[in-house]
């Protein structure tokens, strides 16, 4: 992991009085693991995501892992992980973190397309995430439940969704998603 493989966007700017940046995505190497555990420390004001993201590395679990790079530091975080589905695996999007002083300026969307479009060149059937129903559907996730898909733990039902990569293999595959070990392990 050592060599990037990433994608540069362009600066990214709005009419809204946002400052413009230059993000630069690429996967985690060696040498960031205390950046990305800072930034998934200070995005969610605890240490419980940044322990889920160490534990799922620590096993060799990880589907992807990549930062967001402004001005040569590390600023955002993304983290793709196992998820099953009876005998379909797919991946879990999350956590996904941006430093709060970064945050609303186009970073975490970066990450995401950036991490679902690898996800989908490496022929992933389908992704869920855990997060905020106003916004994963601007990426093309869905509540999970339209496809009779299932969180294993008890959740709100526009929370968890679903964005389908392969719609052939997941033709008539239901039921309920499971995580890592280390995601129940963590809570």
């Amino acid at each position: 992991m050592d060599e990037p493989r990433g994608l540069s966007h362009p600066a990214l700017s709005s009419n809204r009085g946002r400052r413009s940046l230059a993000i630069e995505i690429r996967e985690e190497r060696s040498g960031d693991l205390a950046a990305i555990r800072e930034v998934n420390e200070l995005a969610f004001g605890q240490p419980l995501e940044a322990n889920i993201v160490d534990a799922v590395r620590s096993n060799g679990a990880m589907l992807a892992s990549l930062v967001a790079m402004v001005d040569d530091r590390i600023v955002g975080h993304i983290m793709y992980s196992p998820v099953s589905l009876n005998a379909v695996v797919g991946a879990g999007l999350g956590p996904v973190a941006v430093r709060p002083g970064d945050q609303r300026h186009g970073i975490g969307s970066a990450l995401i397309k950036t991490g679902n479009a690898q996800l989908q060149r490496a022929e992933c059937p389908f992704i869920v995430v855990l997060g905020h129903a106003e916004f994963y559907p601007r990426f093309g996730f869905r509540p999970a439940s339209r496809h009779g898909i299932t969180c294993e733990w008890d959740v709100p039902d526009d929370a968890f969704m679903v964005l389908v990569l392969d719609a052939a293999r997941m033709e008539g595959v239901s039921g309920m998603a499971r995580y890592r070990q280390e995601f129940s392990a963590a809570m």
